[in-house]
């Protein structure tokens, strides 16, 4: 049998709202037309009138039964999730589409269904998410890697996060170092940049020459100010770190607060958010990806400034200074092909 264009089109949007209506069997009508309900009053959907359909009746009809005979198991829950859908506008298969993407989203906030959540997102979550490489180029992803946690490219050629706990342990390991990165890194740097660029004095501006002061019987003295911390002694500093980072830590890997507060020991926010970022859903999903992709450059940037530092013995912005100065002599090449000894 001949299926007319208008038809398949008409089925193809009919299966997208049984991909809905599967999704909401367990939690009923009232759940799936909440989550319709639900979906940005600015989006595409309800801004769609009834002069916009463009398939008759014949043609839905026909492809409504055609998608049944396809997927007999889900003729009710079709059915209901086809006039809720009609109720809010939805149209052409896009319409479909754009819908059954925002109703599972708002059914994961609503019900706290992290793989649901993951819809809120499409742009970096999803099989839709970007990937590595092109998905032209790739013979596919592991079947792990279903875009639902945040900078998920679909890339694990050791196949080291195929175990769950394995993937849960890596995860939380990449995120802790990716934190420790973003600070170091800043760390590294900005002294050098007040001291060339702000004529800010220290007693040494280089980030590894800056921490052999305290074990040469000088002070560091932070912004080369004594009134902000001055630091004599290399145990209190430990102490003072084992104290504040410790506790810290204690609180985000236990998951909760000492008044027993849960917490998220990834992303706990509560003190640990004193800005308040990412107030919704969509926010949160955003900044958890800049977080791991900024933390993921940091992690690169803080193995090159260990390398540059020594095979150059400098800070990181004298060598960019100097690459700038002279590009030709001044790179990798120099330090790969040199026989010098190194000076760390």
């Amino acid at each position: 049998m001949r299926v007319s264009t208008k038809t398949a089109l008409a089925g193809s949007a009919a299966v997208n709202v049984a991909l809905i209506g599967a999704l909401c069997l367990s939690g009923g009508a009232p759940n799936l037309e909440m989550a319709i309900n639900k979906a940005p009053a600015t989006s595409a959907i309800k801004q769609i009138g009834s002069g916009m359909a463009t398939l008759g009746k014949k043609e839905t009809a026909q492809g409504i039964k055609f998608a049944a005979q396809q997927q007999p198991a889900r003729m009710a829950a079709l059915t209901k999730a086809g006039e809720i859908a009609h109720k809010a506008g939805a149209r052409t298969v896009e319409d479909f589409r754009n819908l059954a993407q925002q109703s599972v989203c708002a059914l994961g906030q609503e019900t706290g269904n992290k793989a649901m959540l993951g819809a809120c997102n499409v742009e970096w979550y999803g099989p839709d998410r970007p990937k590595w490489l092109p998905d032209a180029f790739l013979a596919g992803v592991p079947d792990y890697l279903t875009g639902e946690y945040p900078g998920d490219y679909g890339w694990d050629a050791l196949g080291l996060s195929a175990d769950p706990e394995n993937f849960a342990s890596y995860r939380e390991a990449e995120l802790l170092h990716a934190r420790w990165a973003m600070l170091g890194a800043l760390g590294c740097i900005f002294p050098e940049i007040l001291a060339k660029n702000y004529g800010v004095s220290f007693e040494e501006p280089v980030w590894w020459k800056a921490g052999a002061l305290v074990l040469n019987d000088k002070n560091i003295d932070y912004l080369n100010s004594p009134n902000l911390i001055h630091a004599s002694s290399i145990i209190a500093i430990a102490a003072a770190q084992v104290v504040l980072m410790g506790g810290a830590e204690a609180y985000r890997s236990s998951g909760s607060l000492p008044d027993g507060t849960a917490l998220d020991n990834l992303h706990p926010g509560g003190p640990f958010n004193p800005l308040k970022l990412g107030k919704t859903d969509e926010e949160l999903a955003e900044l958890k990806v800049k977080e791991i992709k900024n933390g993921r450059l940091a992690m690169v940037s803080m193995l090159g400034f260990y390398i540059q530092a020594a095979a150059t013995g400098e800070g990181p912005l004298q060598n960019l200074i100097d690459h700038r100065a002279d590009a030709a002599n001044e790179n990798i090449f120099k330090y790969v092909f040199s026989t010098a000894e190194p000076v760390l």
